[in-house]
């Protein structure tokens, strides 16, 4: 199959993803502007429940696009149940979008407003085999997004940038264990909630997102640590990784539930 490279540069970036990736235009594609004035409370929507084991943490790695940190997902070690979804969802890995300044970046909005950063920790439904069975179905994936707002710095995410010297450039990785993820999770896991899609091609539609509403913070010195990582691999034109995110997508009739009033 011939795949293209897909990126975020005007000539392979998200307005073009949809001459490869039709679905781009498909009904329930991500990430959305959240108006929080039009997302209904849903009393039914149980709190998160998440369980992760640092143990479960394997490497961190450059894959041209972003940065994402991985976890063996061989057993029900590091998990997301409840809130929205059924059954068990498994961490497989979790990944950041982010701008070339600090006024934009994230790829969910709130009423219109841009964070610097978004976190998706992304997990598969266990009653498929496999992430890869799991990543085509409906209700295959979770992924729990969490926004960076500027201001002071945090020492959680100071571990995972530290790496960041060893995976400068693309197709570059190192191992990374014992790291809890649990650290770059809010104080308060009151969320929105929605059906949507991968936000990178193949950009399959069989996300349950889970957008929580508090922000962690992110300071600009450790924005410009993410600015430091290449699009490109060693011996090309160095590219700056900025601006790797999507643009927010119509929303096509579907419903936002908000775990809270």
């Amino acid at each position: 199959t011939v795949t293209m490279s897909w990126g975020y540069a005007p000539h392979n970036g998200p307005d073009k993803w949809a001459d490869n990736f039709p679905i781009a235009n498909g009904p329930r594609q991500s990430p959305i502007d959240i108006v929080p004035g039009q997302a209904s409370y849903d009393s039914g929507l149980k709190p998160l429940n998440i369980k992760y084991d640092p143990s479960t943490c394997l490497d961190i790695l450059n894959n041209g696009h972003s940065f994402q940190v991985t976890f063996t997902d061989d057993a029900d070690s590091s998990t997301l149940r409840d809130g929205p979804i059924s059954g068990i969802y498994r961490l497989k890995q979790f990944h950041f979008h982010w701008g070339g300044s600090d006024d934009k970046g994230s790829e969910h909005t709130v009423a219109g407003t841009k964070f610097p950063a978004e976190l998706h920790l992304v997990h598969w439904n266990t009653k498929y085999p496999s992430f890869g069975e799991a990543a085509s179905k409906p209700d295959g994936l979770a992924v729990v997004g969490v926004f960076l707002k500027a201001g002071d710095a945090n020492p959680n995410l100071q571990k995972v940038l530290d790496r960041f010297d060893d995976i400068k450039a693309k197709g570059k990785q190192t191992s990374f264990t014992g790291f809890d993820p649990t650290c770059l999770l809010p104080k308060s896991l009151d969320y929105w909630t929605y059906d949507g899609s991968l936000t990178t091609p193949p950009l399959l539609e069989s996300v349950t997102w889970i957008v929580c509403k508090e922000p962690i913070s992110v300071s600009s010195e450790q924005m410009a640590r993410f600015r430091s990582l290449l699009f490109t691999a060693d011996g090309e034109a160095e590219c700056c990784m900025v601006d790797n995110y999507r643009p927010p997508q119509p929303l096509k009739g579907r419903s936002v539930r908000a775990s809270f009033q």
